[in-house]
């Protein structure tokens, strides 16, 4: 879908998108296939009955992002944070650390100095 805004606008131009993404079916953004293709990948092992309350309540949470979305937030000013930060700074102290050997003797597997792990990418199929 192309988006060409009057003159540019990029205000105009986000209010089309928003629109755009509230309009979608939520049914159609989130599937069961959906869900069980990232539950895979996140090897979490899900039952059937999982998978589809987990699609529910992701649906729910999408339908509410697109009524949030549907808002008109134009006079609404932006912030990063809704409450002041302040980072907590401490000195940088060498303390003494694990031995490098004995933490990696107690992992499940460790090759070349380092944990070895198994490999996520290409679990598509």
């Amino acid at each position: 879908m192309a988006l060409n805004p009057p003159h540019g606008s990029a205000r105009v131009c986000t209010r089309i998108v928003t629109s755009a993404l509230a309009s979608d079916d939520v049914s159609e953004r989130i599937t069961a296939d959906v869900v069980a293709k990232v539950s895979r990948l996140a090897r979490l092992d899900l039952t059937p009955e999982e998978i589809e309350l987990t699609t529910t309540q992701l649906s729910d949470v999408l339908e509410h992002f697109a009524d949030v979305d549907a808002l008109d937030l134009s006079d609404v000013v932006p912030m990063t944070q809704a409450y002041p930060l302040v980072n907590v700074m401490r000195d940088d102290v060498e303390a003494p650390v694990l031995d490098r050997d004995e933490v990696l003797a107690a992992a499940p597997q460790a090759e070349d100095g380092r944990f070895r792990v198994p490999p996520i990418v290409g679990l598509e199929g």
